[in-house]
């Protein structure tokens, strides 16, 4: 953004309009950076290094929060949309609900408000709060307020002011509502680099995946039902999961780039989190490795798969990174390909992981593209056997640079299709990441046998029904699995 621009906006702001500005950023520059700020300018550094003035949006959002419109004319017009050019995330629904509060607070109440948290917080520090937003910020220091954990804030506003009150109360039951809708309240992708040329605006579907359900899957399922509709499965069609701990969950978790023109991972992680949570429940060991450089991941890979699974029935690795077509990145911005993640735990490399199930799942993005959505098409004629041919061979064609080895009992679950974004929200974790965790409870909670593909397919139906910054996402599980997999709280 022009430095004129920031210049001019920065002699109109007073001192106590630069306290709320760091306030309201707060969940996307660490806190340390902010501290010491006294003017526009020192902010305005600390958002250009998160890459977050590569357009007008987020500030635009700034100054609109502090009632500030009037310095909205000093920025250039963008006249692309915002929806499809910003992969930034945008300003917290959280913050701008305690600035919300901080507005609408009397000086009397405020007073009483310290009085009230006087035991909570050292007496010292309420002293030096000269604003509410400096007593929510003591708040957050002291683990007393989040996101998450709005409680004792309700307490004392309900002793302060019914209406202020009210104001959790509706950001908690629009938080409660994004999350059974799945929409995002601040999207960002986990893009390989910020690319500021407009997106295509073609519709591209998974041809490929349409059409062998079309084709293949349909057929054979409806030629198979009358004869197996009494078949009985017996444990034979069932991966074991006998062992305690059924296993070992590596979770690669990269958010600080910092150093390289890949943008933090904001939110990813609330997804470490949930998977950490998911898996110790389904019995797993979890092993959480933060902020890896490309040569540290294939290191971590390369040692679990030196490692005795002998008295282990499954493996699960999970990625959470920045990515490209067949590739995550390391926190370096060195890329790892999906085949140097999944060799070392093939059958010639990990013998005592033969024939147990290896599952792998990959939030980052697959590609620069936009997914966007079309109307289902009416049925067509029915084809020429010829003409269907054709077109199987060249779906088949299509199909290039698979990352599933041919080695038996592997699954890759991937956020997103080749060529595309996937999309993370970052207050509340990565759409495909928390669909994912939320399918895998429901089923581990169900007195029904759903396999992870069954479960699978559940995740893909339910992301693909969101709108995300206008744009559609679409998963895409790979496998090789010669067995079903049940996954069930141990």
């Amino acid at each position: 953004m022009d430095r004129l621009t920031l210049s001019h906006i920065d002699e109109e702001l007073g001192l106590s309009e630069v306290a709320e500005l760091c306030f309201l950023c707060l969940d996307v520059v660490n806190r340390k950076r902010l501290e010491g700020i006294k003017d526009a300018k020192g902010l305005f550094l600390r958002l250009e290094e998160k890459g977050l003035l590569e357009n007008n949006v987020f500030l635009s959002q700034l100054l609109n929060t502090i009632r500030r419109a009037d310095l909205l004319g000093l920025l250039e017009t963008d006249s692309r949309r915002t929806e499809e050019t910003d992969a930034n995330p945008i300003l917290s629904d959280y913050r701008v609900m305690l600035y919300k509060i901080y507005e609408d607070l009397t000086k009397e109440n405020f007073g009483k408000m310290k009085f009230l948290l006087t035991d909570k917080l050292s007496k010292i520090r309420i002293e030096t709060c000269e604003t509410a937003l400096d007593v929510f910020a003591e708040m957050e220091k002291a683990g007393l307020l989040s996101n998450t954990n709005l409680n004792e804030l309700n307490t004392v506003l309900k002793e302060l002011d019914q209406q202020l009150a009210l104001t959790v109360q509706r950001y908690q039951d629009g938080v409660n509502q994004q999350r059974q809708t799945g929409s995002p309240s601040h999207v960002s992708m986990d893009a390989q680099r910020v690319n500021n040329s407009p997106p295509s605006t073609q519709a591209m579907l998974s041809i490929s995946e349409t059409q062998s359900i079309d084709e293949g899957g349909r057929v054979y399922s409806d030629a198979e039902a009358n004869r197996e509709s009494s078949y009985h499965c017996d444990e034979g069609d069932y991966y074991t999961l006998t062992h305690k701990p059924r296993g070992v969950c590596m979770i690669i978790n990269n958010d600080d780039f910092s150093g390289t023109d890949l943008k933090n991972r904001a939110g990813t992680q609330v997804d470490s989190k949930a998977l950490q949570s998911l898996f110790t429940r389904l019995g797993f060991v979890v092993v959480i490795h933060n902020d890896l450089t490309a040569d540290a991941m294939r290191r971590e890979v390369k040692n679990l798969g030196k490692r005795n699974f002998l008295n282990e029935d499954a493996l699960v690795v999970c990625i959470l990174s920045h990515g490209e077509k067949g590739l995550v990145f390391g926190t370096d911005a060195k890329d790892v390909s999906l085949q140097e993640l999944t060799r070392p735990f093939k059958s010639g490399q990990a013998p005592t992981l033969a024939g147990k199930p290896k599952l792998f799942f990959i939030q980052a993005c697959q590609g620069s593209g936009y997914q966007r959505g079309s109307m289902p098409c009416p049925p067509r004629p029915r084809e020429e056997e010829g003409d269907r041919q054709i077109r199987l061979e060249e779906d088949a064609g299509r199909v290039i640079g698979e990352t599933v080895p041919w080695d038996a009992d592997f699954l890759l679950g991937m956020a997103t299709v080749p060529e595309y974004k996937s999309f993370r929200n970052t207050s509340t974790g990565s759409i495909y990441i928390q669909e994912l965790c939320r399918q895998l409870n429901k089923s581990a909670e169900s007195s029904a046998n759903d396999d992870i593909l069954t479960v699978l397919t559940r995740v893909n139906r339910e992301v693909s029904k969101g709108e995300f910054l206008t744009h559609k996402q679409m998963p895409e599980p790979k496998y090789t699995l010669t067995k079903k997999l049940v996954l069930k709280y141990v």
